[in-house]
């Protein structure tokens, strides 16, 4: 559970790593889950953006009850898991994600969703860790974003340089195990892998059910439709479904 200073925290700069690590077998676990992926689509090598819908055993570690928890003090106690996506910085990878938020991506109505970061490896400011505007979520809405022609980026949408100012920014480094939690709205991004060590990180991104999940108005470039915003799979993680709208039908 998140002590009381940890969720203040939260809810003031709209992030967290909590006292919390998850132990080296279950770890080994994810590391194995996550090479059968690659063994079986070598394009997922680097960043696969819709786990669940190549391998629902990832969902056990969604349900992990720690997890839970703390998400249930963050978003109440109604909430669904909508994705799962794996970052997988090989070492000496130049790939940069910009900084952007979340939401700018996600059809979700009203905009709601906490983000748990998983370390598999360790995630150091030498390796491309996460980094973040401490404060950057309060004023709950999206800022002004780009379209970025940039070559080697993971995400093509980035925040105009006029929105942050990114001396503020705040390297969130964690041991092989330890998670963070972000708020939607956060603006966050991470520098190229250009280390020895490779930085693979898991996401969990669960939403508040009086927020709806909108398959039918997700757009999506993608030509392979299990990764298309429209086919995710949405689970019921606690509680009801406060909305009555959303769709939990099973996709992939």
């Amino acid at each position: 559970m998140l002590t009381d200073q940890e969720l203040k925290q939260y809810r003031e700069v709209g992030y967290v790593t909590p006292k919390f690590r998850l132990d080296e077998n279950t770890l080994d676990e994810i590391r194995a889950a996550h090479q059968r992926l690659v063994d079986r689509h070598p394009e997922f090598n680097d960043y696969c953006s819709a786990l669940l819908a190549y391998d629902p055993w990832f969902l056990e570690i969604a349900r992990r009850t720690e997890i839970l928890d703390m998400v249930e003090q963050v978003i109440g106690a109604d909430f669904a898991l909508w994705n799962s996506s794996f970052f997988a910085k090989p070492a000496k990878v130049g790939t940069r994600t910009p900084w952007h938020q979340d939401g700018e991506y996600w059809p979700i109505q009203p905009l709601a969703t906490c983000t748990v970061w998983i370390a598999i490896d360790a995630s150091t400011t030498e390796n491309g860790c996460l980094r973040v505007i401490p404060g950057s979520h309060r004023p709950m809405k999206l800022a002004k974003h780009h379209r970025s022609e940039e070559d080697n980026i993971a995400l093509n949408l980035e925040l105009n340089r006029t929105e942050f100012d990114e001396s503020q920014a705040v390297n969130i480094e964690l041991q092989p195990g330890e998670v963070s939690l972000h708020d939607v709205y956060l603006f966050h991004g991470s520098e190229p892998n250009e280390s020895n060590y490779s930085r693979r990180g898991m996401t969990l991104r669960y939403m508040p059910t009086s927020s709806v999940f909108c398959h039918d108005t997700a757009a999506s470039s993608d030509v392979n439709e299990r990764l298309g915003l429209g086919n995710r799979t949405i689970y019921l993680m606690r509680g009801v479904d406060r909305s009555g709208r959303n769709d939990f039908r099973m996709r992939f």
